[in-house]
């Protein structure tokens, strides 16, 4: 019974400081809209800036076999085999002697 007391009081009160402070003002304004005489204007493009310390074009001659250049590929165990070893490795798990129960 207290709770419920406590929690009406609780109510009672949020309700009225929410009728109390003012979120919106009463008076009414007008809107303003910005102006921004500058908005666009023609000029001249700026000049070239060069971002790498060496602007250099390196290219090469010829082709080098995939051997040379890729890592040797994986072995990829296929997704059934994975499911296999998880289930028997489930299986010879250790089980819990004593369940317990409330």
């Amino acid at each position: 019974m207290k709770t419920l007391f406590f929690a009406l009081c609780l109510l009672a009160a949020t309700g009225a400081f929410g009728q109390t402070t003012s979120v919106i003002p009463s008076q009414a304004y007008p809107i303003t809209i910005p102006d921004h005489p500058e908005h666009a204007s023609q000029h001249a493009m700026a000049g070239e800036q060069y971002i790498l310390e060496n602007s250099c074009n390196p290219s090469a001659h010829g082709e080098r076999p995939l051997w040379e250049v890729a890592p040797p590929p994986r072995v990829v165990t296929p997704l059934g085999d994975v499911a296999r070893d998880l289930r028997r490795q489930r299986a010879d798990a250790k089980k819990a002697r004593l369940v317990f129960e409330n």
